[in-house]
């Protein structure tokens, strides 16, 4: 359902060279429900083959988010009511939008101003350019949830530089968008105050007017800790990385841990199995996988319906986690979660 009943969930135009695509959700923060996936399939299918549409310009209604992510709280819903033909449903479609967004043969232009969040980095990131503004916030909060990084973030991810794809995977940090730039999420910054003119230039010119309106951003508020991220994040166990943080000794460090601390175990050793496969595997074969993990982690353990309710349902901030601490995690049964 869209915000007014008199307008759909994405609306799409044709303006001047450009297809023009609104996410028009804003008192959800623009969240994709099943509807806006549907509409987002049809564009990509209108407009793939169509010589007059050169890009398409992607953007989210409302000023305070570009999206916020899929809508979990449906998808937690189906769940709880056994109801897997409509969790396979949203997270396949979904993941096929993705994968559509990656082969569409034209540039797909994301302007980035405000949140975005888990599936709004799905149908930013695997096409481009992808500009963010000041006022950008973009994050992977899925271990928060008891999800896993998903929309095809497990082959972005592992190819971010050092181990910083793994820190955000973890912890779910926020990054601002200068930050963004700088981790390889996005590809330019833009201040706000010029993305009405960025956009008019990019329906009259093309993608090519983005580099114009680019400027250089502030250095990155993670780049004081890159050292210690690649350090800790690049091993090979959920529990050595606590320990390396642990004998770091800073206070960013400290900080890092009591954020893993307080995530979903057994998510977080899920997120990080995802990772390493995912370094190895092509964005068809990480969606594949990212889809099969879905049905186990979404109705066969209790950590997402948990966290889902902590988080977004309840708001509560204490979820009881099963096991309650990475240390009682089961490797095999990390192991079996991937069908191994």
């Amino acid at each position: 359902m869209s915000d007014t009943a008199a307008e759909p969930s994405l609306i799409a135009r044709r303006e001047g060279i450009a297809g023009t695509l609104l996410m028009n959700r804003p008192k959800a923060l623009n969240a994709l429900d099943q509807a806006m996936i549907r509409a987002f399939a049809a564009a990509i299918a209108e407009w793939k083959d169509d010589a007059a549409v050169k890009l398409v310009v992607l953007e989210g209604a409302g000023g305070r988010a570009f999206c916020a992510g899929g809508d979990v709280r449906a998808v937690r819903a189906a769940s709880v009511a056994g109801d897997r033909a409509t969790v396979e449903a949203f997270f396949s479609e979904e993941y096929a939008v993705n994968a559509g967004i990656a082969t569409f043969p034209k540039p797909w232009v994301s302007l980035i101003d405000g949140v975005c969040m888990g599936g709004g980095i799905g149908v930013a990131v695997h096409n481009g350019p992808r500009v963010v503004t000041e006022h950008a916030l973009v994050a992977m909060p899925e271990t928060a949830i008891a999800l896993f990084p998903d929309v095809g973030t497990s082959y972005v991810l592992p190819r971010l530089p050092g181990a910083v794809g793994t820190w955000l995977a973890l912890t779910g940090a926020r990054l601002t968008g200068a930050d963004s730039v700088h981790a390889g999420l996005a590809t330019h910054f833009v201040p706000r105050e010029k993305l009405a003119a960025l956009r008019a230039a990019l329906v009259a010119e093309g993608a090519g007017a983005v580099a114009r309106f680019a400027e250089t951003p502030a250095e990155a508020s993670f780049a004081p800790h890159r050292a210690a991220i690649d350090r800790c994040f690049s091993l090979g166990s959920v529990a050595a990385i606590l320990a390396a943080l642990d004998a770091e000794g800073t206070e960013w460090a400290a900080a890092q841990a009591k954020i893993l601390r307080r995530m979903s175990p057994t998510s977080l050793c899920v997120s990080l199995e995802l990772l390493r496969r995912g370094a190895g595997q092509d964005l068809a074969g990480c969606l594949a996988t990212e889809l099969a993990l879905t049905r186990v982690v979404v109705h066969d353990h209790p950590d997402f319906v948990e966290g889902v309710r902590s988080v977004l349902v309840d708001k509560d901030g204490a979820p009881k986690w099963q096991p309650a601490r990475v240390e009682d995690v089961d490797p095999a049964a990390i192991r079996r979660m991937f069908g191994g």
